[in-house]
């Protein structure tokens, strides 16, 4: 049931739409309403300037949970590979990487054959191999890299992204997560938090019906835009004495969305307009719904469509990359994923789309260069050096920052905190970091928190 301002109660909707169709006298006015938009209701959505012009209009977040190894893949080690098995203390012995290194491309950066398809962009990848986080735990560093805080439940970076952007085209969320399993830390990893609710990222899971509900279910278009209309002009009026209410404006804004997705996310998700070079290019098979290179494709036809923050996490908080007890384990994950990120990079770029699109591979720590046992098959968590990397939207390319010591233990030199990370991502946006913000419980927070430079040298 509606109420009405003063709570009192009204007709269903749906008796109210028979009215109106059967001619009421309540039609003319009630045509007026939605003929007429309040005003005064901001969209929290519309599309924001940043501080300053950003090489990025867009990012791609490709997280592969559960700790990806840098020193068997972008992190090259030659010193631990000459070492291997030498004890450093008792209980602590070199583990050598598992992975050939090679130089690759003009730029000869050494990327292991863990990624052989991903090395092939060589020259279009901004490496970073002196990342540090704050936590050793999956939860908390999952939390880290999404949302700066290893602590609280804070803002993920796609929310940050939402709220300082907005969106480019109303009828599809701003912020888009493809997963086909919850990671460490849940929903919290594409949470809003404080921020409006409806900068949170809307989750799709691979199959049949990415977003439950999607289908219309009334029987023809048109009778649905009027009952959204109908309810429109309700929500609107309801609102009208209640500005203040920020749950309300994004609740509302929210059902919109939903019904505009309705119209559009069908086409967003269907690749059978694909053509075959491109399903081969991925590794989709046509009429496939499920799996890592579904999940590249569709980002970049959300993309394409105009989403802001889109996200992608190739498994969940079981078999992915946490591999205690042997690193082979890896080999079937990057299998999974490295031809579709592959073909992702080469996709935009061969449609002008990376120039302005920013593509981001992380994890939440790397693994132990050192293990308990000299013949131990597996890596432990590694929180104080692991690799990422960016390509495209501003990142420079064809460079492998960072200096690790000889063993990938530690940063020597040019060390990146995920902070640093978090505001070199944000400057390619266009967004000083620093200024991005949100009052909240009586202060100003943001992404970085009270930290966080940007990186100079990773920007093109």
């Amino acid at each position: 049931m509606f109420t009405t301002p003063n709570h009192l109660p009204l007709i269903s909707r749906r008796t109210a739409l028979r009215s109106l169709m059967a001619g009421s006298l309540l039609m003319p006015a009630v045509m007026s309403d939605l003929m007429g938009a309040d005003k005064s209701v901001i969209d929290p959505l519309a599309p924001k300037a940043p501080h300053f012009p950003g090489k990025a209009k867009r990012v791609i977040f490709i997280f592969l949970t559960g700790g990806f190894s840098h020193i068997d893949s972008f992190c090259h080690r030659p010193k631990l590979i000459a070492d291997a098995g030498k004890q450093l203390k008792e209980r602590e012995f070199l583990k050598a990487p598992e992975w050939e290194f090679k130089p690759r491309g003009q730029s000869g950066i050494m990327i292991s054959e863990m990624f052989p398809n991903v090395a092939a962009h060589a020259d279009d990848l901004c490496i970073v191999n002196s990342l540090v986080g704050d936590h050793g735990n999956h939860f908390e560093a999952t939390l880290g890299i999404h949302t700066g805080s290893v602590t609280f439940s804070r803002p993920s970076i796609g929310s940050w992204v939402s709220y300082g952007l907005g969106s480019e085209n109303k009828n599809l969320p701003s912020f888009m997560v493809l997963a086909p399993h919850l990671p460490y830390a849940g929903g919290q990893t594409w949470a809003n938090d404080f921020l409006p609710a409806c900068h949170q990222g809307t989750r799709l899971i691979p199959g049949d019906e990415p977003i439950p509900n999607l289908n219309r279910l009334l029987p023809s278009q048109g009778l649905q835009d009027l009952e959204l209309g109908l309810i429109k002009s309700f929500n609107e009026r309801h609102l009208s004495g209640r500005a203040e209410d920020n749950t309300l404006s994004a609740r509302i804004r929210s059902f919109e969305t939903a019904a505009g997705m309705q119209q559009e996310g069908p086409a967003a998700f269907d690749l059978s307009g694909e053509s075959d070079a491109t399903h081969e290019l991925y590794g989709v098979k046509r009429g496939e719904k499920k799996g890592f290179a579904w999940q590249a494709l569709v980002a970049r036809r959300l993309a394409e469509r105009g989403v802001r923050f889109i996200e992608l996490i190739d498994t969940g908080a079981s078999n992915n990359w946490d591999s205690h007890g042997n690193m082979q384990d890896h080999a079937k994950l990057a299998k999974n994923v490295d031809q579709p990120i592959a073909a992702l990079l080469a996709d935009l770029k061969q449609r002008g789309m990376l120039d302005d699109t920013l593509v981001v591979c992380t994890t939440e720590f790397g693994r132990t260069p050192q293990v308990d046992k000299a013949d131990h098959k597996g890596r432990e968590h590694h929180k104080d050096c692991f690799s990422s990397w960016m390509c495209g939207g501003g990142a420079k390319r064809g460079i492998s920052y960072g200096v690790p010591d000889d063993y990938g233990i530690q940063v020597a030199d040019q060390k990146v905190h995920v902070h640093d990370f978090h505001a070199t991502i944000l400057h390619l946006l266009g967004f000083d970091h620093e200024r991005l913000t949100y009052r909240h419980a009586g202060r100003d927070f943001r992404l970085t928190d009270v930290h966080g430079e940007v990186v100079q040298a990773l920007l093109a």
